[in-house]
C-alpha cells in the first residue's frame, strides 16, 4: 500500500491538468498513489490520464457522473489506499518538497491530523504574484479556524485517514466551502502543524469556484451556524467575527469581479458584525482597492493590480539574489 494517496479531482480541465500531474509526479517523496476523479468530464481527461497510467503505474482513475468538488473529494477518500491523503485541485501546483516535508510532520506527531503549508498566489499562468497566505498556527486551532480558513485552499493539507474515519467525508451541500467545514470539524479533534513555506502556488483565474461571491457567502453562512452548532457558550462571541471575516472575504471577491458597489455593501457588513474589522490590513487594502476602481474604472485597476504582480515578483528575485548581510 502506498503512504500516501494524493486525489486530483478533475472536471473539464485539460487546459491545466498536465502541468499540475507533473508538479504531483515529480514530488521528492515517492511512495504516493495518484487517484485522478474523473468528474464528469466532457473533454479528453479520461484518454489523457489513461495514457499517463500507462507509462506510470503510481496513477489511476475512477470516472463518475459530475458531482461536484466536495463530491469528487469523497470519491478519492472512498477509494483511497494511502495511510495518508492529499487533495490537489487540477489548476493548482505544488512544489517538489511538499509531500516530504508533510509526511515527515506526521510521522513525528501522532496526535497530529492535518498539516498545511503556506500558499503562494499565482496568475493564471502558474506565475507567483508575489502574495504568500501565511498563518503560523499549530495545535489547537479550532478558533483561529473560526476567523478564516487558515489551511489556505485544498490543496494545501496532508491528512491521517483517521480524520475522515472518524469525522466523516466532506459536506457536499457548502461546496464551494466544504473544505473550511472539513478542517473546522478535524480541528475539534486533532491538533494541526504548519511548514511554513509556500509549497503551493493557487492560481487565480475566471473559472475559479470562489470567485462567485453570493454562492460563497450563502456556503459560508451554513459553515459558520454548523461550526458553533455545538460549542461551548465561553466561544459564541467568536461568531460575529467570523461573519465579519467572512464579508471580508466575499467584498474581496467582489472586487475582483469589479463589482465596486457590491464590495462596498460587504464591507459595511464586515464592520457591521465586527468593528475591530476596520483596524485589519486586509480592511485596509480592501477599501483602497475599492476607490481605485471607482475612480479610474476596471481596466484602470486591473492595470494597476499586474504592475504590483510585476514589481513583486522582480523585488522576490532581487532579494533571492542578495542575501542579507549580518
Amino acid at each position: 500500500m502506498p503512504k500516501v494517496t494524493v486525489v486530483i479531482p478533475a472536471y473539464n480541465s485539460m487546459g491545466y491538468l498536465p502541468e499540475t500531474m507533473e508538479t504531483a509526479l515529480g514530488q521528492s517523496f515517492t511512495d504516493f498513489e495518484v487517484l485522478v476523479v474523473n468528474d464528469g468530464s466532457t473533454d479528453n481527461t479520461s484518454e489523457w490520464v489513461l495514457g499517463v497510467s500507462e507509462t506510470d503505474k503510481r496513477v489511476r482513475m475512477v470516472s463518475q457522473e459530475n458531482k461536484g468538488l466536495a463530491g469528487a473529494r469523497n470519491t478519492g477518500v472512498i477509494h483511497a489506499k494511502g495511510e495518508y491523503i492529499a487533495f490537489l485541485d487540477a489548476d493548482d501546483l505544488w512544489e517538489p518538497t511538499k509531500l516530504e516535508k508533510q509526511v515527515r510532520s506526521l510521522d513525528e506527531s501522532s496526535e497530529v491530523g492535518l498539516v498545511y503549508t503556506w500558499t503562494a498566489l499565482a496568475d493564471k499562468d502558474g506565475r507567483s504574484t508575489g502574495r504568500v497566505i501565511t498563518s503560523h498556527a499549530e495545535g489547537d486551532v479550532w478558533q483561529d479556524l473560526t476567523e478564516f480558513n487558515i489551511v489556505g485552499c485544498g490543496s494545501t493539507p496532508l491528512i491521517r485517514r483517521r480524520c475522515f474515519d472518524e469525522l466523516g467525508l466532506f459536506y457536499e451541500a457548502v461546496t464551494p466551502s466544504d473544505d473550511w467545514d472539513m478542517w473546522l470539524r478535524i480541528a475539534k479533534k486533532f491538533s494541526f502543524k504548519v511548514i511554513k513555506e509556500p509549497l503551493i502556488r493557487y492560481r487565480q483565474h475566471a473559472s475559479n469556484s470562489s470567485k462567485k461571491s453570493a454562492v460563497m457567502l450563502e456556503t459560508c453562512r451554513t459553515v459558520i451556524e454548523r461550526g458553533f452548532a455545538d460549542a461551548p457558550t465561553e466561544f459564541l462571541y467568536l461568531r460575529n467575527r467570523s461573519y465579519g471575516s467572512i464579508y471580508l472575504y466575499v467584498a474581496w471577491r467582489a472586487i475582483e469581479s469589479m463589482d465596486y458597489k457590491q464590495a462596498i455593501y460587504f464591507c459595511q457588513q464586515a464592520y457591521a458584525h465586527n468593528p475591530k474589522s476596520c483596524l485589519s490590513r486586509s480592511y485596509l487594502r480592501l477599501n483602497f482597492a475599492i476607490a481605485l476602481v471607482r475612480l479610474f474604472g476596471p481596466q484602470s485597476y486591473s492595470k494597476v493590480v499586474n504592475w504590483i504582480y510585476i514589481l513583486r515578483r522582480g523585488f522576490q528575485g532581487f532579494a533571492k539574489r542578495t542575501p542579507l548581510q549580518s
